[in-house]
């Protein structure tokens, strides 16, 4: 695997407003995180180990195979593997819902990620990395620590999300005017800076997104469909099938972007692969729910 030669020009005051911006969506995530989330499903625990297995057992171990399979350059390959360490993204409730899903399990699943990515994604990072020694090289020579990392996740992610609940418990009436307001406006900040860094990058998007573009398609579709056939052949309901699916397929693309540039240089074939799955998986997302909502909710294993 030979490493793409790709600049990512990103300066570092924009890094330090992405990674406020982060900061602020997962405060904003956090004001509507509330206990009951984590014990909605206690009487339906085969659905949520089924979504948090599909999450961080089985699309990293898609991706592992994959990349045994299809042999990409490694900066390529550690991209995917950073999404797939990543938590669910933003979205997911959204498709769930569409899809006519089990809404709950998506919501209880988002918030579960989103508490403990701080820590599960840099250790899912190394540990699915370290699986193939040509990435565990990569990384080595990359200078990444843990420690540093897993620091930074807490700074931008930990600290806002427990503020966030604790703003959201103590002031409850407060929290419905702004949530809404804080999550619109970060986003709006977030997909700025994106398209503003794209637009500057746009050379290098035109020239080198191809290198890219079918992995992503069909690692995004193999993360959708083994999580729905997984679900399906344990026995799980209709709507629960479809949820797993979109919680396993959608994922953070936003904070593997702002990891890429804080930790990795702005590596440009992993900023590649996670923009790129940024886009796509908002389509495949809302392909898989019109596809999946047209079919009877009462379709089960047997």
């Amino acid at each position: 695997m030979e490493t793409q030669p790709i600049t990512i020009n990103f300066s570092e005051g924009s890094i330090l407003v992405l990674n406020a911006c982060l900061a602020l969506i997962m405060f904003g995530v956090a004001l509507e995180i509330k206990m009951e989330h984590f014990l909605q499903l206690r009487n339906d625990r085969k659905a949520l180990l089924t979504g948090l297995f599909s999450q961080y057992i089985l699309l990293p171990v898609i991706t592992v195979i994959l990349i045994y399979i299809i042999n990409p350059p490694a900066d390529t390959a550690l991209g995917m593997i950073l999404i797939a360490a990543c938590p669910g993204g933003n979205a997911s409730n959204f498709f769930s819902m569409l899809a006519k899903g089990n809404l709950a399990l998506s919501v209880t699943l988002s918030a579960f990620t989103s508490v403990f990515c701080f820590l599960l994604t840099p250790l899912s990072f190394f540990l699915w990395a370290s699986l193939v020694p040509s990435l565990l090289l990569q990384v080595k020579s990359m200078n990444i620590s843990f420690i540093e990392l897993l620091v930074n996740m807490i700074l931008i992610l930990l600290i806002p999300l427990i503020a966030g609940m604790t703003f959201a418990h103590y002031l409850p009436k407060a929290t419905a005017v702004i949530s809404r307001w804080i999550r619109y406006l970060s986003m709006v900040i977030l997909i700025g800076f994106i398209v503003g860094g794209l637009l500057r990058n746009l050379d290098v998007f035109r020239n080198h997104i191809l290198s890219v573009f079918w992995i992503v398609m069909v690692h995004n579709g193999l993360g959708l469909g083994c999580a729905y056939l997984l679900s399906w052949r344990l026995g799980n309901t209709e709507p629960v099938n479809r949820s797993v699916a979109i919680e396993t397929g959608i994922q953070n693309a936003g904070l593997g972007l702002i990891l890429i540039f804080t930790f990795f240089g702005g590596n440009g074939p992993m900023a590649l692969v996670a923009a790129w799955w940024g886009i796509w998986h908002l389509i495949s997302g809302f392909v898989f729910a019109t596809i999946v909502q047209r079919r009877p909710l009462s379709r089960s294993s047997t």
